[in-house]
């Protein structure tokens, strides 16, 4: 795919990473504002990026570039990605999708339309560890329990506190613990069981943003619970699936899965897997846009635009139970 990246944070920088081993990514162009030129510049140097353009509708125009990877924060994400498709490019956008469920709804009604690729970005649908662990999870028996915790201090809370607001915490930009952390656990239990009967979300709310929460989900039979913080830290990530023949316990937060442990339903030791096939994170999931796009497989894509719905409306039914209001 010949790849134009939309913004230079931290992301970028992190994903730029491993370009260096997906054969089949051109990176085309990188795209910011005026105010990171000098950044874009260096990015373009250091990973040989094609061109620099601090105008989305000049690079439109002059830029051959078939895929736009969008990265910036959660509130452009929409903007961004609906005038790609519009323009007729294959959009891959970083998480949560959008911030508002009606808003991924237009973009889905667009690239169905025009016949697009629309993926989101998410780390744990894709790593080898989790697709494995889909497999063994009949090996549980009857599900009863999932409980995740993703809690990790922000290095942007102290100044929230201070009273400067940055887009992590500033609910008109689609911030907050629900949106930036505890969606990736999010993403995990709906992967595993689709969309739930009934969600509520249990947020410690701050100047109108929630810095931490619970968000429970009513599987009938199976119940789960998500938690993630940005206010306060766990010191260890860890998920846990509990059934009536056995338990699952994985290790570290689940954007990264790093490895997992069964367990029989007398806590013995059964098996420890571990079959991430990169250590980055991010690069399971590009070698399988690369793929998807390279066939332009619209089955697949209409997978996965499902599964982004369902965790879009569990996000959309948390804040309303919360009361929250985001965008």
């Amino acid at each position: 795919m010949k790849l134009a990246i939309i913004g230079s944070g931290m992301i970028v920088h992190d994903f730029l990473t491993i370009t260096k081993d997906l054969k089949n990514t051109e990176l085309t162009a990188i795209i910011g504002t005026k105010r990171s030129l000098d950044t874009l510049q260096e990015l373009k140097a250091q990973y040989q990026i094609g061109a620099v353009y601090t105008d989305f509708e000049t690079a439109l125009l002059d830029s051959d570039f078939d895929t736009v990877y969008v990265a910036v924060p959660n509130f452009l994400h929409y903007g961004f990605a609906k005038k790609a498709l519009e323009n007729g490019k294959n959009v891959i956008s970083e998480k949560p999708f959008t911030v508002k469920y009606s808003e991924f709804l237009d973009l889905k009604r667009i690239a169905l339309e025009k016949r697009l690729i629309l993926l989101e970005a998410i780390t744990n649908q894709y790593l080898q560890n989790y697709l494995d662990l889909k497999k063994k999870l009949p090996e549980l028996g009857d599900l009863k329990l999932i409980e995740s915790n993703y809690s990790q201090y922000s290095s942007r809370y102290d100044a929230f506190e201070a009273g400067k607001v940055l887009p992590a915490f500033d609910p008109k930009k689609g911030g907050g613990a629900l949106m930036d952390i505890n969606i990736y656990n999010v993403h995990f239990i709906v992967g595993l069981l689709g969309r739930p009967q009934s969600v509520q979300y249990l947020p410690n709310i701050e100047r109108e943003i929630d810095t931490s929460g619970i968000l429970m989900l009513d599987y009938g039979n199976t119940k789960a619970v998500a938690i993630g913080a940005k206010d306060s830290a766990s010191p260890i990530g860890k998920t846990v699936l509990q059934g009536n023949k056995g338990t699952i316990v994985v290790n570290g937060p689940t954007n990264v899965m790093s490895s997992f442990d069964i367990y029989d339903k007398d806590k013995n030791l059964l098996e420890k897997v571990d079959h991430n096939v990169y250590p980055h994170r991010m690069y399971q999931e590009f070698v399988e846009f690369e793929q998807i796009i390279q066939k332009n497989d619209l089955v697949e894509v209409a997978q996965r635009l499902q599964h982004s719905e369902d965790v879009m409306w569990v996000v959309d039914q948390a804040l309303k139970s919360a009361d929250l209001q985001l965008g």
